[in-house]
């Protein structure tokens, strides 16, 4: 009963007091996020560049082994080949 009482409430405040009362919401919230520091951000960093440039190799070997195998599949069933 509580809370259907408040959230008619909230929802019959004006739109200024709605705003203001949801950024005084995410900065309360943010002051409780445990922020990395500069060695974390590297590390982290570093493992997400590492394995982008792996993905990359790895699908781009994958694409050039599917296209070869494509190319020889048509110069083999193919009257042009």
């Amino acid at each position: 009963m509580a809370k259907a009482l408040r959230r008619k409430a909230a929802e019959q405040a004006p739109l200024p007091v709605r705003v203001r009362t949801y950024i005084d919401g995410v900065v309360r919230e943010l002051r409780l996020v445990t922020w990395p520091g500069r060695e974390q951000v590297r590390a982290t960093t570093a493992v997400v560049l590492v394995c982008v440039f792996a993905f990359a190799l790895f699908f781009g070997v994958v694409d050039y082994l599917l296209a070869w195998g494509q190319r020889l599949l048509y110069e083999t069933f193919t009257l042009a080949g």
